[in-house]
C-alpha cells in the first residue's frame, strides 16, 4: 500500500472518528438536559401543593383576623398577621420557582439552564428563611392579660424561655441557611427530600457537562 493511500485512510478514519466523538457529545448533552428536567418535574408537585395549601391557609387566617379584629386580643392579632405575611411571601416564592422550572427548556444553553437552577437554589433558600422565622409566632398567639396578669410564674417562666428560645433559633436559622452550610448535619436535615435534592443533583450534572466541555475545547 502506498503511502498516499496510508495517509488518504488516516485522514478519513479521522474524520470518522471527530464525527463519532461529536455525536457522543450531543447525546450526552441532550441526555444530560432530561436527566436535569426530569430533576426539576419531580419538584413541581410539592411546589404545586405547597401553593394550594398555602393560599387555603392565607384565606382562612385573613378571614379569622377580619372576624375577630374586634374581640381578639393584640397577642392574637399581631401573631397571626405575622404569621400570614410570612406565608404570603413563601407562597410567592413558590409561584416564581414553578415559573422557573416551567421555563426551563431542555434545548437551550447549559449556561442559560445553570443560571435557572441557581435562581432556584437562591430561592430554595429564602423560603426557608421566611418559613422558619414563624417559628415565636407560634408560641405568642395564645397569649393574653389575663394570663399574664394571673398566671403562675413557673408557667410563666416557661413560657418566655419557649418563646425566647423560638425567637433566637428562628433568628439563627435564617441568618445560617446559606448554601455554604450544605454539608453540615443540620442543614442536611432540613433540607432532605424533593425540595432540595434535586436541585443540586441538576446543578452537579450541568457543572459535569460545562467541565467535559471546557477540557474539550
Amino acid at each position: 500500500m502506498e503511502n498516499n493511500e496510508i495517509i488518504s485512510l488516516w485522514k478519513a478514519y479521522g474524520k470518522r472518528l471527530d464525527e463519532s466523538l461529536r455525536l457522543s457529545r450531543q447525546n450526552t448533552q441532550h441526555i444530560t438536559q432530561i436527566k436535569v428536567q426530569s430533576f426539576l418535574s419531580a419538584m413541581r408537585p410539592l411546589k404545586v401543593f405547597a401553593v394550594l395549601a398555602g393560599i387555603i391557609w392565607v384565606i382562612l387566617v385573613d378571614s379569622l383576623i377580619i372576624r375577630l379584629a374586634p374581640v381578639a386580643n393584640l397577642f392574637f392579632l399581631v401573631s397571626a398577621a405575622i404569621q400570614v405575611i410570612l406565608t404570603k411571601l413563601a407562597i410567592g416564592i413558590y409561584l416564581y420557582q414553578l415559573i422557573l422550572i416551567h421555563q426551563t427548556d431542555i434545548s437551550e444553553p447549559v449556561v442559560a439552564t445553570q443560571r435557572k437552577l441557581a435562581a432556584l437554589k437562591a430561592s430554595t433558600l429564602w423560603g426557608a428563611r421566611l418559613l422558619f422565622l414563624q417559628l415565636p409566632v407560634w408560641t405568642t398567639f395564645y397569649w393574653n392579660e389575663t394570663m399574664l396578669a394571673n398566671g403562675h410564674p413557673i408557667l410563666l417562666t416557661i413560657q418566655a424561655a419557649v418563646s425566647l428560645s423560638m425567637t433566637m433559633l428562628a433568628i439563627w436559622l435564617f441568618f445560617n441557611i446559606r448554601y455554604r452550610n450544605r454539608d453540615k448535619k443540620w442543614f442536611r436535615l432540613i433540607f432532605a427530600g424533593k425540595e432540595w435534592t434535586p436541585v443540586l443533583e441538576a446543578i452537579g450534572i450541568l457543572n459535569e457537562v460545562q467541565a467535559f466541555q471546557r477540557e474539550d475545547n
